[in-house]
């Protein structure tokens, strides 16, 4: 990002209510080429300790004000150079905080195609356009008016085209009036109704059908939530139906009339001023607002939807490990047969095979199983929660109930969002050249269960299945929102240097496509790194790269701050520390008895940017040396008399595990290969505004089924009827009751399986 204009930083800063010096240091560091991981966590002196999320949104804001201020540099100098720049409208324009206010201010002088207008000036009927607008008190008649105008050679032939022509002016003139189109916006904003109808010709379409639940909704636009938006567009874009925002046109009438019109007009000059006003609301300012308002309900929808899924990902990514243990990993399927893999603690194939145990082979399929988790020792046996998944769970158990394989094996679902997508993608080709595309998806499945950061970072986050109207919203700015949570969740649980995959490594901060590649060309070349000093040995790894990578890296090696996130500018401090305490380095880190012995404020010097925030970071890193912040695995534990969705009965307590976080609700797996809803009104015993601030994507949960519609496959949960006082909750009206699920089902499709 190119270094901020002076005056940038201290608009940013009062437009995101954040500190001036945090933001102008960020800016300063971004423009410098660090990025924001490392300005996060190695920059917190200079940031005032903003994190992850802040540095991104002034990133972000920055461009936003890089571009007003640009626009706002070029429509001064095209008034000037027009020569229509006065004193007060250059006053005005310098006021002005918003890109749409610049636009309104500079929509009389910007070149545009032809209009009626144009056309009516070109007639020379100006003169009489300013006639009407000044509104006198007493005039001639109307014909007497128009008389000088008419022309056959100007095509005006009569006294109405002469007046026709002189209205197009004025309506051109009044909805170019920037107050005017400020009151009308902040109309729409605060009043519009976003109506949805059916689309001409259409009421009869089979595609109609998944619409039903917004056909007739008429709703404040400002207050309607973005699913309910996107879905509106969806279903226009797909012609099916047909979206408007809807004012009342006589209020807006009113509006411009009591801007516009003077009293004791003459009646022949107020009689054409009202036809001017009208056709000025309903073909220029009305549509025009319209259409604008709805692109800013639109941006509203997808920034909120990015949101969602963004969440839902970074929790996904965060998801608990089993951790660096051998695992047999299963891809279930009926005829097909099941896939099924040996992985050691590094994800590594060490055998493979194709079992039949749903095809009237089961003795077979028993036997080979078992002698491939003879060989594999492994701790876990991971199963696809894809089609036959719950079938060969209950295989599985089975041949652990009657001793065939140990019962200590833990045997856990997995989701399989996203595995045919990485089986057959290019890194895959390059991870597993020799397997077949079935045997991936198992290995993938494995892997998942290890380490779920190390494997989806393989998969485009899109195909992961925990987004809302994903293919819906700004692509560009879903890709670059995604990409910013893989890059942030990365870095913040680091990466062993000597395992991590190219896909692993491009996320670290720092490096992207080619360094990673290089990095592990070099790894393959020269053995694994010792240090993370022998990093800069990387072709065209230099020092900026190193700076801002290093620290995320971890490395068991002679150093053992390598393993930390202690970055290698800090380690002075560190072994002064040590010496300090009269122990030697190795001795110190990870002694949280002895790291808690030292005092920060003796290492206290602004000047190296050592802070209490860096050297509280240093202390922690000295007590637990490259922590991670996921959570301990924990199997879900699904009814094992729970296998398809016509075992599901009203009334039933059953396990889960949140799937996908939406606007509405939650979706849960419960191992029926069909999630269920939890609407947002059934999560808590409380008004529940944002349901990721009650459930997130991975968490286990306790679930009530409250209905089950086998035809539409849809299962409504509950988690609030477990929870105490269940019985006394504030429930919505009936109406909103009836209306509230079948919208939610609808918004969203439920999770499919690979």
């Amino acid at each position: 990002m190119s270094a901020a204009a002076p005056n940038h930083a201290a608009l940013v800063a009062h437009e995101l209510s954040l500190p001036l010096a945090g933001v102008k240091s960020t800016l300063e560091l971004l423009a410098g080429g660090a990025t924001v991981p490392f300005i996060s966590r190695y920059r917190k002196e200079a940031t005032g300790g903003l994190d992850d999320e802040a540095i991104s949104r002034i990133a972000a804001h920055a461009k936003v004000v890089e571009t007003r201020e640009d626009r706002r540099a070029t429509i001064l100098a095209s008034l000037k150079e027009q020569g229509v720049l006065t004193p007060a409208l250059e006053k005005a324009v310098l006021a002005a905080t918003a890109l749409s206010a610049l636009e309104d201010l500079y929509l009389p002088f910007r070149p545009k195609r032809r209009t009626r207008a144009m056309t009516a000036r070109e007639r020379g009927l100006q003169p009489l356009a300013d006639v009407l607008l000044a509104q006198g008190s007493s005039s001639p008649t109307r014909e007497a008016l128009a008389a000088p105008y008419i022309s056959a050679e100007r095509e005006l032939h009569d006294s109405d085209a002469v007046w026709a022509g002189a209205r197009d002016i004025v309506a051109e003139q009044i909805a170019e009036r920037p107050e005017l189109r400020a009151t009308v916006r902040k109309l729409f904003v605060d009043e519009a109704q976003l109506v949805v109808e059916v689309a001409r010709g259409k009421s009869k379409a089979p595609e109609l059908a998944k619409f039903a639940d917004h056909v007739g909704r008429r709703e404040r636009a400002s207050q309607a939530p973005s699913h309910r938006v996107l879905a509106a567009e969806r279903g226009e874009a797909e012609g099916m139906l047909k979206v408007s925002l809807e004012l009342d046109l006589p209020a807006v009438q009113s509006r411009i009339r009591t801007a516009v019109v003077k009293r004791g007009a003459a009646p022949v000059l107020a009689k054409e001023l009202e036809l001017a006003l009208t056709d000025s609301a309903e073909r220029l300012l009305l549509p025009s607002l319209e259409s604008e308002r709805r692109r800013e309900l639109k941006e509203r929808a997808d920034a909120d939807a990015i949101a969602v899924f963004a969440r839902n990902l970074h929790d996904l990514l965060l998801a608990a490990p089993l951790g660096g243990k051998p695992v047999v990993a299963i891809d279930p399927g009926l005829r097909t047969g099941c896939k099924v893999v040996a992985l050691d603690p590094r994800g590594e194939v060490k055998a493979h095979d194709t079992i039949y145990p749903h095809t009237g082979r089961e003795s077979e399929a028993a036997a080979a199983l078992a002698k491939l988790v003879e060989k594999a020792a492994p701790v876990a046996i991971a199963i696809g929660n894809g089609t036959a998944g719950r079938e060969t769970e209950v295989f599985v158990k089975k041949l652990q109930a009657s001793g065939v394989i140990a019962k200590t094996l833990k045997v856990v679902s997995v989701s399989e969002a996203g595995a045919s997508v990485y089986s057959a993608s290019e890194v895959a080709r390059e991870e597993l050249p020799s397997l077949d595309v079935t045997l991936r998806g198992a290995v993938s499945i494995g892997r998942r269960l290890q380490d779920p950061l190390a494997e989806l970072v393989k998969i485009d986050p899109k195909s992961i299945g925990v987004g809302q109207y994903q293919h819906d919203v700004d692509q560009p700015a879903l890709s670059a929102e995604l990409d910013r949570v893989v890059e942030t969740v990365v870095n913040r649980v680091g990466v062993d240097l000597n395992t991590a995959s190219p896909t692993l490594l491009r996320a670290i901060a720092g490096l992207g496509p080619a360094l990673a590649t290089a990095i592990v060309a070099h790894r393959a070349k020269h053995g694994a790194f010792e240090t993370r000093a022998q990093l800069r040995e990387v072709p065209r790894l230099g020092a900026r790269a190193y700076e801002q990578c290093a620290g995320f890296l971890r490395v068991a090696g002679p150093e053992p701050l390598d393993a930390s996130a202690v970055h290698p500018e800090r380690y002075g401090v560190v072994a002064k520390m040590a010496k300090d305490l009269g122990v030697t380095k190795k001795d110190l880190v990870g002694n949280a008895v002895l790291a808690r012995k030292i005092d920060v404020s003796k290492y206290l010097d602004a000047a190296a940017g050592l802070g209490l925030p860096t050297l509280g970071d240093i202390v922690k890193e000295l007590e637990k040396p490259g922590r991670d912040p996921r959570a301990e695995f924990v199997e879900v534990g699904f009814d094992p008399d729970i296998t398809e969705l016509a075992h599901v009965k009203p009334g039933q307590v059953l396990n889960g595990v949140v799937t996908n976080v939406a606007a509405f609700g939650a979706f849960v797996d419960i191992g029926v290969h069909q999630d269920g809803l939890v609407h947002v009104s059934e999560l808590a015993n409380r008004f529940v505004k944002d349901p990721s601030d009650v459930v997130k994507v991975g968490e286990r949960v306790k679930v009530k089924v409250l209905t089950v519609d086998a035809a539409r496959k849809r299962i409504a949960l509950s988690i609030k009827a477990l929870q105490p006082g269940a019985a006394h909750a504030h429930a919505p009206p009936p109406q909103q009751q009836q209306r509230a699920a079948p919208q939610s089902f609808n918004a969203i499709r439920f999770s499919g399986r690979k």
